[in-house]
């Protein structure tokens, strides 16, 4: 999840120097989206490892 972030994110660096704005605010908002999810899982899983050890 976190590579597809980082792919969005380098989607919305290309758009936005080509002066693609729209593609570029949507793809900086999906890798957004993604990033956290990923936070939220990583935190996730890091609480469950924690309390089962």
């Amino acid at each position: 999840m976190l590579y597809y972030s980082l792919v969005f994110l380098v989607v919305a660096l290309v758009a936005a120097v080509f002066g693609f704005g729209g593609i570029a605010s949507a793809s900086a908002g999906i890798a957004q989206i993604l990033f956290f999810v990923f936070l939220l899982l990583f935190v996730g899983t890091l609480l469950l490892r924690a309390f089962r050890s």
